[in-house]
């Protein structure tokens, strides 16, 4: 029972302690590199050739069949995975559970279900589009977007389910990826994104949020473990897909509301699509 408590523990001090590293170190190195900036001039030129509308289309589109391509093969691999891995820790779980931990667990994990996201999404669909139709801008972005990512992890995840085909545990009919830990990654991450191009948040604040989605993911992974909802590698492919899935609906909002930065050598300091008075 120690180790169970322990990696519950963990589920919430690992994400508190390194995403503010990754942050510190990691993601400021990830945008000055040259990579970034060539990915600056793509959406850079495809926003010209297409508009803006039309290029973040685009992004959602080749990006969702991207994570595709990507996650189908790890959900394939994973799942070779299911007698070594999975079974074994099922196991250990099943015959140490505590009814206790398990109803507290199975509380929790709660948040990654669709319905209470559903009301999330929809609150702040309409809180984001009143307070950018307030600042003058794009008010229908946040009223989109945050249903999109809704509709976007649904499907995609749906799609991966059926090609990967994997089953799922004998208590539950969880399979692979979690859903749970890319919805609560998509609906929380993207408010996260929408508030920072809503308000002016300082660097520290900005990092102590995406800290707090980083310890909901990691926890959601945990409890849908305990709760015996999934297999082991079904939790790891979320944390993988979801991250994923939300780098691309996260840069499409970008696009679509003009808020990607210039690449290098730019003839305008202003974001694309945005323009000066």
């Amino acid at each position: 029972m120690f180790l169970i408590y322990l990696l519950g523990v963990l589920s919430v001090v690992a994400p508190a302690v390194l995403v503010p590293v990754l942050a510190a170190r990691w993601v400021p190195a990830v945008r000055e590199s040259r990579a970034a900036d060539r990915l600056r001039a793509a959406l850079a030129g495809l926003t010209d050739a297409l508009g803006r509308i039309g290029a973040a289309l685009v992004v959602l589109l080749a990006g969702s069949a991207a994570v595709v391509a990507i996650c189908w093969p790890l959900g394939e691999a994973l799942a070779s995975l299911e007698p070594s891995v999975d079974h074994p820790v099922f196991d250990y779980v099943h015959a140490r559970r505590v009814e206790t931990w398990a109803d507290i667990n199975s509380f929790v994990t709660g948040m990654g279900d669709r319905y209470p996201l559903k009301w999330v999404t929809v609150v702040a669909a309409l809180v984001f589009a009143l307070a950018w139709h307030r600042r003058r801008r794009p008010w229908w972005v946040p009223l989109v977007a945050m249903p999109l990512q809704f509709v976007v992890e649904q499907y995609t995840q749906e799609i991966l389910a059926v090609t990967v085909d994997r089953g799922h545990p004998p208590t539950d009919v969880g399979t692979y990826p979690s859903g749970g830990c890319a919805r609560v990654l998509l609906t929380f991450g993207i408010i996260a994104v929408l508030a920072g191009l809503t308000w002016d948040i300082p660097r520290r604040g900005r990092i102590a949020i995406a800290t707090v989605v980083a310890v909901l993911v990691s926890v959601e992974g945990y409890t849908r473990i305990y709760a015996e909802k999934h297999w082991l590698t079904d939790v790891i492919g979320g944390w993988i897909f979801g991250p994923l899935l939300f780098a691309v609906v996260a840069l499409t909002v970008f696009v679509a509301a003009g808020r990607v930065r210039p690449p290098v050598g730019s003839a305008t300091e202003t974001p694309v699509g945005v323009t000066t008075s």
